[in-house]
């Protein structure tokens, strides 16, 4: 399974990251290894020093390349990595694909696109709410993320796609209690530790 995740796809997080609006969609890879089920621990990497939280609408596809399921992810990133790799302009593999790296759960079937439009989903830690995000604000739209995916790369039944974050990431710490949810839907807990 590949999780093929969307970058800078709210302008919001954009903004925040001090980085240019991309002109069509970006993507990375995250290893499929990488996934945390609801409910497992999250172990933070000894290599960083600045892991950050980035919750993400989660679409899975079908066997026949659509997408029939949606449910919530976390893009963890090692901020302080990336930085260096952007700086040395080297991939970011290791700040995104590290294990652990995608808590990823509550998947529910939808049949067509046009029900993701008006989900809205947040993400809290220790029960203090950290970022708030609408599908209706992304730069691209589900429907243009899946169609550009779809003809540049070799997507295969079971993957993931992780449609971008809202502004205000923060930092992993030891000890944090993760919240994830869908506005209307069961949240997910996982625990840093």
């Amino acid at each position: 399974m590949n999780i093929w995740c969307a970058a800078k796809n709210y302008l919001a997080h954009a903004n925040e990251m001090r980085e240019k609006i991309p002109e069509e969609p970006v993507f990375f890879l995250k290893a499929g290894s990488c996934l945390v089920e609801d409910g497992k621990p999250i172990s933070l990497p000894l290599f960083s020093h600045q892991i950050e939280y980035e919750v993400e609408i989660a679409l899975r596809f079908s066997p026949k390349l659509k997408v029939s399921e949606a449910g919530i992810a976390i893009d963890l990133t090692a901020r302080d990595i990336q930085a260096k790799a952007k700086k040395e302009g080297l991939p970011w593999l290791l700040s995104k694909s590290f294990p652990g790296s995608c808590p990823a759960g509550g998947f529910f079937h939808i049949k067509s696109l046009e029900e993701l439009s008006d989900l809205s989903f947040e993400l809290k830690v220790n029960g203090e709410r950290r970022q708030e995000g609408f599908v209706k604000e992304m730069i691209f739209s589900p429907k243009i993320l899946i169609e550009n995916l779809l003809n540049h790369f070799p997507v295969e039944p079971g993957d993931l796609l992780l449609t971008g974050t809202p502004a205000g990431i923060s930092r992993a710490l030891m000890g944090d209690r993760i919240e994830a949810s869908i506005r209307g839907r069961p949240p997910l807990f996982w625990t840093v530790g």
